[in-house]
């Protein structure tokens, strides 16, 4: 397939029946990772939520740093970004979600350290950010999962105010919304959230117009998130520390910003990256991580008014939370610490939207990615 090539100047989703893991109260989970420090690939995780304990954790795959994972929409297929490699690799999932088998499709993830990948919802495209090279790339997926060649690359360009971290582009996450017809971008390096139109039939990216939404400058956008009834959207910014509300437009494909909130305490003084952020399932709450004071901050949103008020920020049991999760019944969030080597437990209060730490934890090497298969 010819690669298509753009120079532009200016990821939450359903999931699908699949059988269920020998004990229909578990949770499952897929853990990736860094392995260069003891790390073999992908594991896989049960999590039960009746006595709130893990399983010993198992490697579910032999794969090079695979550092963010993706389901197709019918979670029978997993695809992973391998960072150090420049790669997109596919796995199918085993019925009882403990293994992968490689597809032996890997493909050119469309430029350097791939850091974050989605598929459409139809689960005919892939979309994946490189961070070192700024771009954004699509790739098709054939009907039996595997990964053809690259269709997409785009090209970032620009800076930002920082002169550390923002001379040049870096596409930090893909996020598909939830009426399958755009991706939006954040790039941390520009401080911009680009918008793109997704052509299905082609498995191409257009821009789209306009082109982007910028954001405060110095706060590098990283990851994004819609809720659940696809009327609002959330950033969380990596060196800003910030969570920011949008309203999303489906019919003309814009972001309008309504609330912008700290994600720190007030009396914190260090370094903060802030990572993830996640929507609760009922919508009515937003967690995002911190790397530095190493907390989970928790918002209340206001639907009516699309504002964001801090119900409270809890340490979060470990050194460099780079990613967590919440189940999808909303009663556990389960936060990696890459540092610790660790995956540790908290109960939701999908009343109040607050955290309860336990004491579960399980081992995992330099985790730097929590995904949910029930």
């Amino acid at each position: 397939m010819r690669l298509r090539s753009l120079v532009v100047s200016t990821f939450a989703f359903a999931t699908f029946p699949f059988p269920s893991l020998s004990s229909a109260m578990s949770h499952a989970l897929f853990i990736g990772t860094y392995t260069n420090s003891g790390s073999k690939g992908i594991y896989a995780v049960s999590f039960d939520p009746a006595t709130g304990r893990f399983d010993a954790p198992q490697v579910a795959a032999e794969t090079t740093s695979p550092t963010y994972l993706a389901f197709s929409p019918d979670q029978r297929h997993l695809y992973a970004v391998s960072e150090s490699a420049g790669m997109a690799v596919g796995f199918a999932v085993s019925a009882d979600r403990t293994q992968l088998t490689p597809l032996d499709d890997r493909q050119p993830a469309a430029g350097k350290a791939p850091c974050h990948l989605m598929t459409d919802r139809t689960g005919r495209v892939l979309f994946v950010s490189n961070y070192h090279t700024g771009t954004v790339g699509s790739i098709p997926i054939a009907p039996d999962g595997r990964l053809r060649a690259p269709a997409t690359l785009i090209q970032h360009t620009g800076s930002s105010v920082d002169p550390d971290r923002q001379t040049s582009p870096h596409a930090h996450s893909v996020t598909v919304s939830p009426d399958n017809r755009f991706v939006f971008a954040c790039d941390l390096g520009t401080d911009k959230i680009y918008i793109y139109k997704i052509d299905l039939a082609t498995a191409t990216l257009q821009p789209h117009d306009p082109a982007f939404v910028s954001t405060p400058a110095g706060v590098g956008p990283r990851h994004f998130a819609f809720s659940p009834d696809g009327a609002h959207a959330f950033m969380i910014s990596e060196m800003g520390g910030t969570l920011t509300s949008y309203r999303y437009d489906a019919e003309r494909g814009t972001l309008h910003p309504l609330d912008t909130q700290s994600t720190l305490s007030a009396e914190f003084p260090g370094k903060n990256k802030s990572a993830a952020v996640r929507v609760h399932p009922n919508g009515r709450f937003v967690y995002g991580s911190n790397r530095g004071p190493d907390t989970i901050a928790v918002f209340r949103f206001e639907e009516g008014t699309g504002r964001l008020s801090l119900v409270e920020i809890v340490p979060c049991g470990g050194p460099n939370p780079r990613d967590f999760a919440l189940s999808p019944d909303g009663r556990w969030l389960i936060v990696a610490h890459q540092d610790a080597g660790t995956l540790k437990a908290f109960r939701v209060d999908s009343e109040t939207g607050r955290l309860t730490a336990t004491d579960a934890v399980a081992q995992v090497p330099a985790p730097v990615c929590v995904l949910f298969a029930n």
